[in-house]
């Protein structure tokens, strides 16, 4: 019942867009357990630090948002259950634009954001029916449930296994267009199967072999892909 109440109050008292933006930017900058600094948030949402400042202030004066001296913010559970709804329904919306509506994956990010903190809950839901309840966004990126929960997902870092591994593309994590238009080109997707080939050292570029040939990425971008692995074959020294 409290999940139920918590839900209300997002659509219908009290918490403006500028609230839901400042919670959904905290919680993706907190996803490693550490608080978010205020330059971060300020960075992230284009304003200054001191109005970020204060905004977090007003924040954590309603027990939205955790502020720790000389270390930043952490979300609430209150906090966090509204910031999820938003990012459910930004993911929603990226799918709806992009399966329904015929927008490129590097063109719905913006549109959802304009559009996330005005739909309401009769919105949403029709949303989810017509797509068939989506589990991801166009990037792979995880679509939480109505009730704030997380669906399990067996995604890792590309980079972080061994030379060698077969694995299938779930998550293209980033929300620059350019860099989306650019791994579309590559044909390197959610659903793509690849295999690691090679990582040269001191930052130097990553070898993908693909079933139309291998792709050389810069390891900046490499960073991004976040795979299910589907074998480990290690490569021969």
């Amino acid at each position: 019942m409290a999940r139920r109440r918590e839900h209300v109050d997002v659509d219908r008292v009290g918490i403006n867009d500028a609230t839901l933006h400042y919670l959904d930017v905290i919680y993706r900058l907190t996803q490693d357990g550490q608080p978010a600094n205020t330059t971060e948030i300020a960075a992230k949402l284009g304003v200054t630090p001191s109005g970020a400042s204060v905004m977090l202030r007003r924040l954590a004066e309603r027990k939205l948002v955790q502020l720790t001296p000389y270390k930043g913010a952490l979300l609430t559970p209150q906090g966090q259950q509204i910031a999820l709804r938003t990012i459910r329904r930004h993911r929603l919306l990226e799918m709806f634009l992009h399966k329904v509506m015929g927008f490129a994956w590097d063109e719905v990010d913006e549109h959802a954001h304009a559009l996330e903190t005005v739909i309401n809950e009769q919105f949403e839901d029709r949303m989810d029916e017509i797509l068939g309840h989506p589990t991801r966004c166009p990037h792979g990126h995880v679509i939480p449930a109505k009730d704030g929960t997380i669906p399990p997902v067996n995604d890792v870092p590309l980079l972080d296994q061994p030379i060698g591994t077969t694995a299938v593309i779930r998550c293209i994590d980033t929300d620059n267009n350019a860099w989306l238009r650019y791994f579309s080109e590559q044909g390197l997707v959610p659903g793509v199967q690849v295999t690691l080939r090679d990582i040269a050292p001191y930052g130097g570029p990553v070898v993908l072999e693909t079933d139309n040939g291998n792709i050389i990425l810069g390891r900046n971008l490499a960073e991004l892909i976040l795979v299910e692995v589907i074998n480990h074959h290690p490569a021969k020294s």
